[in-house]
């Protein structure tokens, strides 16, 4: 990483329930928190607005939630993202195939449409080239709530805000998910996590791909 967490446990005192339950729910505490956490308010501020974005009474369905993460992470090249993101995906039900193809969304039937509608719009709000337009709204609102739409757009904006600080930073992958096709290349687009642990007591989620994904509890 460009710039190294502080050292120790040296985080305000207030941030270590953050860090217990990140140790409980991932087995370690995670790289990018721990830079986050050199400047405590803006974590409790990222924290806050994530815990409200990822919440279980999003309109959005955490299986699509996870889609639309691992896109914009791919997209942003941030290797840890999509590392720690993927498992999450495998987690959440999605099949290793479909986790294989997000790369290639546009050429892959195992989307559904709402799902292409999000992935989308995830696309142009991230490609600056692209950009958002009509059209992307005209297909929004066949498939999402006025609300819906708000959530979703709240989602990419904070993913891209995530994965760009990740990236930026030069975060590495933690090894929590190595997906690779049938030839042994990497799905994600990013280099396999090479030598990496799986974390104590993560669940190894096996796929009919070479590599393995270890869903977090």
């Amino acid at each position: 990483m460009r710039i190294a967490p502080r050292p120790g446990q040296g985080f305000a005192w207030y941030l270590k329930p953050f860090f217990w339950n990140q140790r409980r729910k991932y087995g370690k505490a995670l790289d990018a928190a721990l830079l986050w956490a050199r400047s405590p308010r803006l974590f409790l501020g990222v924290a806050a607005l994530y815990g409200a974005i990822d919440r279980r009474s999003s309109p959005i369905d955490p299986a699509l939630r996870s889609l639309v993460t691992v896109r914009v992470s791919q997209i942003n090249g941030c290797a840890f993202c999509v590392d720690l993101n993927s498992a999450t995906l495998i987690k959440r039900g999605v099949a290793a195939e479909k986790a294989l193809a997000l790369r290639n969304w546009r050429d892959s039937d195992l989307f559904t449409p709402r799902e292409r509608t999000a992935l989308a719009y995830a696309d142009a709000m991230t490609l600056s080239e692209a950009g958002v337009n009509d059209a992307h709204f005209e297909a929004l609102r066949r498939e999402f709530s006025d609300d819906a739409i708000i959530e979703l757009t709240a989602l990419v904006a904070f993913q891209n805000l995530s994965s760009k600080f990740n990236a930026a930073l030069s975060v590495p992958p933690q090894g929590f998910c190595d997906l690779t096709t049938t030839s042994g290349q990497p799905g994600n687009g990013e280099a396999p996590a090479s030598g990496a642990e799986a974390p104590a007591g993560a669940r190894e989620i096996s796929s009919p791909h070479k590599g393995t994904c270890h869903g977090t509890r």
